[in-house]
């Protein structure tokens, strides 16, 4: 009898138990609000923050520096895992930001890893082992999660228990269950790599590395433990007591996705507290420990970036990968400013802070400043986002809402911290202006489910913060009109409509916006465009462009482009953007927002390793697809055992009478009707049609723009290739490959070695053989899916395309090798991606199912 755990039937569920998990999470959550909103008390919330001693506060921040710096370990014992070598100082920069980021974001494997794969790609770390980094880094601290609970779980069992109604000792008996079956893993680690449970198979790290790891997790969370527990009202929990409720939280935390786990977290430390101080002193100490060990980490994240901007001649490539993180960092503080403003539109002033006002200043700027604080609130969310896309328009939004801001804070109840912070983040976006460079029309950029969902949640929260401050108020129509220096509750309401207004004219205003326009093809004018850009940059390939078959996105300066195709729902470009580097940001942004815009998935095609960084930073997964080869030329001869094959194919093809010639535009217009009974006959022969997209097709336009290299047998052609090169001499290539069927067996080998002979002699640097799909996947125990998939196909899949045969035909010119990516959204996005491709390669659905 199969066992109902198989991976299979784990896979299929997975998403459903998640969306589970996360709705059970979601209506606790909801009543755990509702009962707080009953029990707090904002003066409460107010008093805590006010009168908690500054040593605590420093010993506070520094449990926060002790547990950042033990998590640097983890980056640490991971790069030394997956056998790279990165400095010191590298690794210490990128696990601060990425946990930074991370902790504060949520998501901190999408997020954490994005900056991990930025910053150590640019180290010189392959992608393929960043990626395993990444899953190295999550999967210990799961597994550190799951000690640290179960220790804590151990000490403070009848105190848990007395809260959740069970006994005791079954909580004792699931810690000691799971602290054996991580000792037990740990001793069958000394003898193997891995172990199977039910259908699973599980890696086993070395024995002294994951020693290591537990002792690191163990101390770390110990460290952001006693971070919040330092800050709680003194004697009102048993420090070891507290270890256990706060492992529930952070993994009920980790669980919901929420960013931070706010409200997860929070309402779990409450219950934890429940009954020994007022819930509004133990919130007004969460607030604090979110500023200490979430806000001001990532405000150290920012300073240190702008310390980068702020030096002059930065060349080093990491030194420009943490630079280009600014923007990321910066939107990500800039939304915060805006939820920050939207609740501190919502609470009272301090009653010593009221009386100041009163004497000094207007009251009509007092209600201005409450009213207009709230609208640039409203502003910093939306504008947040155009700062992840390096807006121009979004940096001058955001810099002068922060200037407001921070002008309005004294008038609008002394603020003093929120001053500062928005000073702060002014003087951070001043020095960061250069990464903003993009032009574009701020409101004109798609906005995603999942940031709308983000901004609803900051408007409701502020709401929700509205009703807790003033409940004991009596509401009514005439509220809303009342003007005095202590009318709170008149003012927070004002400025609570004011935000609902400025977001219902907002969408509005984006529902009611006619449609952008589809993109055509390229005409004449823009092909001639086109070949001019391609005849000054190094890549070969890149001349499938002047097939006319794929529409053509130019920069804005008109000196580089991108070239795409359109199937369903997937805009999709064909390899990297064409022109100087320095244009390349600017154009996958560009390309991502027009095809938002048209209600489209971007993703990017036969992207080279090099360029991943930059759609790493809009969002975009990277996926392998397989494996790009190449001939370094200056080395290439004939000499030796293993080209003994090709020096054969050489003398056999002059015995047989075949004859190599590279022909020029003018001379092979005349073969014209030859090359085409030749292509025909070869499409007959394997019952296929032309192809689209990434492949060139017969056109006579299309040929004529580059030489043609042709095989005769006694005068007759029988087999003919088209050359893509450029004015560089870097890299040469070839499209179409075709022979009649009654040729010699070696006529391709015959002309690819005449092919790569001469273009040495011309001096070219290398000579492209093109992709092997699917080949070099990685084959290591923490592959990703995608990985394995591929390998199976690789393995098994002959009967749909001939990959292991593509792939040994390459070899036996002993080429290097060098991975090709898709670049997509994630999930089942990227499947859906790549069958549109195949679409577009196939030219149209039917074609797919040809050949």
């Amino acid at each position: 009898m199969r066992s109902p755990l198989r991976p299979e039937t784990w896979q299929k569920w997975r998403p459903w138990l998640i969306a589970a998990v996360a709705l059970g999470l979601a209506a606790l959550l909801t009543h755990a609000l509702g009962v707080l909103s009953h029990e707090v008390r904002y003066a409460d919330v107010v008093r805590q923050i006010a009168r908690e001693p500054l040593s605590d506060l420093a010993l506070a921040a520094l449990a926060t520096a002790i547990s950042y710096l033990l998590l640097t370990r983890y980056d640490a014992y991971a790069l030394e895992y997956v056998g790279a070598r990165v400095r010191a100082s590298t690794v210490v920069l990128t696990s601060f930001i990425a946990y930074a980021l991370g902790n504060t974001v949520g998501l901190g494997v999408l997020t954490g890893g994005a900056v991990r794969m930025r910053l150590y790609t640019a180290a010189g770390v392959e992608p393929t082992r960043v990626t395993k980094v990444i899953a190295f880094n999550a999967s210990a601290f799961a597994i550190g999660i799951v000690v640290f609970g179960a220790l804590g779980l151990l000490w403070a069992a009848p105190d848990i228990a007395s809260l959740l109604k069970a006994p005791a000792w079954t909580l004792r008996v699931i810690a000691v269950l799971v602290l054996a079956c991580i000792v037990i893993l740990l001793l069958v680690s000394i003898r193997q790599r891995e172990v199977r449970v039910l259908r699973w198979t599980l890696p086993l790290l070395p024995t002294k590395l994951a020693a290591r790891l537990l002792v690191i997790s163990v101390l770390d969370l110990g460290a952001s433990a006693a971070a919040l527990w330092l800050l709680l009202p003194e004697g009102v929990i048993n420090p070891f007591v507290f270890v256990g409720w706060y492992a529930i939280a952070v993994t009920l935390g980790l669980v919901s996705h929420i960013p931070g786990g706010l409200g997860v977290f929070d309402a779990v430390i409450v219950l934890a507290c429940a009954g020994r101080a007022p819930p509004g002193e133990i919130v007004g100490a969460l607030v604090l420990y979110r500023v200490i060990y979430y806000l001001a980490p990532l405000m150290l994240g920012a300073v240190l970036l702008a310390g980068y901007e702020l030096r002059t001649g930065i060349a080093a490539p990491i030194a420009r990968a943490a630079v280009s993180l600014s923007p990321l960092l910066l939107a990500t503080l800039t939304f915060i400013a805006g939820g920050w403003l939207l609740l501190s539109g919502v609470t009272p002033a301090t009653h010593e802070a009221t009386a100041l006002l009163a004497m000094h200043v207007p009251l009509p700027l007092v209600e201005a400043s409450h009213f207009i604080g709230s609208i640039a609130g409203v502003a910093m969310l939306i504008v947040a986002r155009g700062l992840l896309h390096r807006l121009d328009a979004a940096w001058w939004a955001a810099f002068l809402a922060a200037l407001v801001a921070a002008a309005l804070a004294l008038p609008k109840g002394i603020a003093l911290t929120e001053m500062s912070y928005f000073t702060a983040l002014a003087f951070l976006l001043l020095t960061s202006r250069r990464q903003f460079h993009r032009r574009s029309v701020l409101f004109a950029q798609a906005v995603s489910a999942q940031w709308l969902l983000a901004v609803a949640a900051v408007i409701g929260a502020s709401a929700y913060l509205l009703v807790i401050v003033y409940k004991d108020v009596d509401y009514g129509h005439e509220l809303l009109w009342q003007f005095a220096f202590d009318a709170h509750a008149p003012r927070s309401l004002r400025a609570t409509a004011g935000v609902a207004v400025a977001v219902l004219w907002i969408a509005l205003w984006r529902l009611l916006r006619p449609g952008p326009a589809g993109p055509a093809l390229p005409t004449t004018t823009d092909l001639a465009r086109a070949k001019t850009i391609l005849a000054a940059q190094p890549f070969a390939d890149a001349n499938l462009a002047l097939m006319g078959d794929k529409h053509i996105l130019f920069s804005q300066t008109g000196s580089a482009f991108i070239m795409f195709g359109r199937q369903a729902r997937s805009w999709i470009a064909l390899f990297d953007p064409v022109g100087p580097a320095s244009e390349w940001p600017e154009l996958v942004w560009r390309f991502i927002e027009l095809a938002a815009d048209h209600g489209a998935r971007a993703a990017c095609y036969q992207v080279r390793p090099q360029s991943l960084p930059i759609y790493l930073d809009a969002g975009l997964r990277a996926f392998k697809l397989g494996e790009y080869a190449y001939v370094p030329l200056a080395d290439f001869n004939l000499k030796g055992s293993k080209r003994s094959g090709l020096r054969q194919a050489l003398n056999r093809g002059e015995r047989e009478s075949l004859s190599f010639t590279l022909l020029d535009a003018e001379e092979a217009r005349a073969t014209l009707p030859q090359l085409k009974a030749v292509s025909d006959a070869w499409l007959k022969s394997l019952r296929a049609r032309e192809k689209g997209f990434s492949l060139g097709a017969f056109d006579p336009h299309y040929l004529l723009h580059q030489p043609i290299a042709i095989v005769r047998q006694q005068n007759r052609i029988v087999a003919f290739a088209n050359i893509l090169c450029t004015n560089q001499k870097c890299e040469v290539t070839i499209d179409l490959m075709r022979h009649t069927p009654d040729a010699a067996s070696i006529t391709m080998d015959f002309l690819f070695v005449q092919l790569l002979l001469h273009f040495k002699e011309q001096g070219y640097e290398r000579f492209g053989l093109g992709m092997a799909p699917l080949s070099g996947m990685a084959k290591h125990e923490l592959a990703p899916r995608w990985h394995r998939l591929g390998n199976l196909l690789f393995d098994h899949g002959e009967a749909l395309y001939n990959f292991r045969g593509l792939r040994s035909f390459k070899e036996k010119f002993l080429p290097v090798w060098e991975p090709r990516y898709l670049a997509a959204p994630g999930g089942l996005a990227a499947l859906a991606t790549l069958t549109d491709v195949t679409a577009l390669i196939s030219r149209g659905l039917p074609g797919v199912l040809a050949k």
